[in-house]
């Protein structure tokens, strides 16, 4: 059963998580929908041989194909022909799918202010994922602050605000052209004045390959860690799973440059590239913390590592 922002936010349960985790497999497995046909359909599971050795072939290049990975490929198969007898083969792929993704991550939210840097490319839903977020931080009794230091792009500060405002958090902007890294600055100042739990700093959806925006990134990154200790607390990049490989290749080239401590996961319901979660989580042991299957508040979930993998296989 899906994981609740309780989980995810280091929380006690309450009986209010109960209603948003019950139904949400099945967006899930409706999300992976096409992921799911692209390996099932390849590798016919349920009548997988482990005798055949074209079986692991077909199996390997359908996991490749599917954005798994040539690693975690690799990790997967050796797993599974290491178990012998594999009896219901989606149920065992399933479970070293999930084994791959290691222990559930929560959100380091012990920052005082604890402060959260958003970064990504443009496209990849960032925008809407910080709003939805900061409205489920208000939910579950966090005061929030949105920064909008993506001053680069044209209406983005406008955007933001008006998520902000549905979601109950604060706004701090800027004019266009203004300095990022000092935008930052000002919304920890107000944070910090006003007493605020939480800091989710937006930034610009700059590509990964230009050097000069990453030093940007780097310059606000190095602002913040001067303002509130232990900041960023946390460093989440937002992806697209329809972009498959370059979803890794982003979350390779921001982790070294800004030292990502997690990934947002949207468009799942858009992709038949789904596998491509696997494979940051072993190639590059970035967990993936949050995962968008709509556009709704409530299709912005705490990732969920067995409900995933089940999903993704066709397991029950």
């Amino acid at each position: 059963m899906s994981r609740t922002w309780s989980e995810l936010l280091g929380d006690e349960a309450t009986a209010a998580d109960e209603p948003e985790r019950t139904g949400f497999f099945g967006r899930m497995r409706d999300s992976l929908a096409k992921s799911r046909r692209a390996l099932t359909e390849q590798i016919a599971t349920a009548a997988f041989d482990p005798a055949d050795d074209e079986a692991w072939e077909r199996l390997e290049e359908a996991l490749i194909r599917g954005d798994v990975g040539v690693p975690a490929t690799v990790e997967l198969v050796k797993s599974l022909e290491a178990r012998g007898e594999l009896g219901a083969f989606e149920d065992a792929l399933a479970e070293e799918v999930e084994a791959l993704f290691g222990d559930p991550p929560v959100l380091a939210l012990d920052g005082s202010p604890s402060v959260i840097l958003v970064v990504g490319v443009n496209g990849t839903g960032k925008t809407t994922t910080i709003g939805k977020l900061a409205r489920k931080l208000h939910e579950h009794g966090r005061s929030v602050l949105v920064g909008a230091a993506d001053t680069f792009r044209a209406a983005a500060e406008e955007q933001l605000e008006i998520w902000a405002e549905r979601a109950g958090a604060d706004f701090v902007g800027a004019p266009r052209g203004a300095d990022p890294a000092a935008v930052a600055y000002d919304a920890l100042e107000a944070a910090r004045a006003r007493g605020r739990d939480v800091v989710i700093v937006d930034t610009a959806g700059r590509l990964h390959t230009q050097a000069n925006l990453m030093a940007e990134l780097e310059k606000i990154r190095r602002v913040i860690a001067g303002r509130v200790e232990g900041a960023p607390h946390e460093t989440l990049l937002v992806v697209d799973a329809t972009t498959g490989q370059n979803a890794l290749q982003q979350a390779r080239l921001f982790g070294d440059a800004v030292g990502v401590t997690g990934v947002a996961l949207t468009k799942l319901d858009g992709s038949a590239r789904g596998g491509v979660a696997i494979a940051i989580a072993f190639e590059l042991g970035l967990p993936v913390k949050l995962v968008g299957v709509g556009e709704g508040v409530g299709d912005l979930r705490p990732f969920d590592a067995r409900d995933y993998a089940r999903a993704l296989v066709g397991a029950s």
